[in-house]
């Protein structure tokens, strides 16, 4: 078995069985998480574990119908039918025993009170936040939890295309933590059958040496 072996079993799950996970084991999976890198050690995320069916399928319904209202504001038929298009992989979570909600807060980025200071340029100020290094902690810890679901034979997926309707789906979980908002969304379960990641591109398209 190689070293790395446990990277490579994590996939895109959209699929599961209906087998409960166990609490204990959510708890090993988030804990997992949260030895994640932050910057500063802020350890700016916080995670909703939801097993309630009921609840679950009207997170779900919400951003169908959010999906609707928005869409019916839109006059370009392509751009309604597009958008319209997703909605089914918005909402598979409804597909998982379990649902984590990632929440995060705002990070204090390094520099920026300098620049504002100094009077610096929107320019200026925009190419600091670009990186985002709050939404970088994040983005570890989500991939934290990945990778420690899929080495106890659970299955996830990456979920950030019902942000739109964030607002509502936190208010069917009646969450509202003080300066936190929804970054991310993943089911969590057995996978339903066997599965695979797409190809990757290859390294000497993604990577360069400097020497």
């Amino acid at each position: 078995m190689s070293q790395l072996d446990f990277i490579y079993k994590r996939h895109s799950v959209r699929s599961f069985k209906e087998e409960e996970v166990p609490l204990n084991d959510i708890k090993k999976i988030i804990k997992a998480a949260t030895y994640a890198p932050s910057g500063k050690n802020s350890q700016n995320w916080h995670f909703v574990v939801v097993k309630n069916k009921a609840k679950i399928e009207k997170m779900a319904k919400a951003i169908e119908i959010k999906n609707e209202e928005l869409a019916s504001q839109i006059e370009d038929q392509d751009i309604i039918d597009n958008f319209k298009r997703y909605l089914k992989y918005a909402t598979v979570f409804k597909n998982a025993p379990v649902t984590i909600l990632i929440y995060t807060k705002a990070y204090p980025v390094t520099g920026l009170n300098v620049l504002k200071e100094l009077g610096a340029s929107s320019k200026e100020i925009h190419k600091l936040l670009r990186p985002a290094p709050g939404i970088q902690n994040i983005g570890a810890a989500i991939e934290n939890l990945m990778l420690a679901a899929a080495n106890m034979g659970y299955g996830t997926c990456w979920m950030t295309s019902p942000n739109y309707a964030a607002q509502e789906i936190s208010e069917v979980i009646e969450f509202n933590k003080e300066d936190y908002f929804l970054a991310a969304i993943t089911p969590l379960g057995i996978p339903a059958s066997e599965v695979k990641s797409p190809p990757r591109k290859d390294l000497d398209e993604v990577m360069t040496i400097v020497e």
